[in-house]
């Protein structure tokens, strides 16, 4: 399990701070109690384009299919 979160760590490495960051803190505070739903949609979510996924997660923009949406929500309510 852990050189799978390593992997993820390292795929949550973005073009930019602000991506990096957030990822990262979806990662380490709730990724491992996430459903398995909502870990496939992290999945998913990292294999987007950085200027999409930054669109969602800077809230300019919420994506239009429903768990990707609510995991964009859940990502911006995070604690910094």
């Amino acid at each position: 399990m852990n050189e799978n979160i390593n992997k993820l760590r390292w795929r949550c490495r973005r073009g930019t701070l602000e991506l990096d960051l957030m990822l990262i803190r979806y990662l380490e505070n709730r990724y491992l109690s996430a459903d398995t739903t909502e870990q496939q949609t992290f999945l998913q979510m990292l294999e987007l384009e950085d200027t999409e996924l930054m669109r969602y997660l800077m809230g300019e923009q919420l994506p239009s299919e429903q768990s990707m949406k609510s995991l964009v929500l859940v990502i911006r309510a995070l604690p910094v």
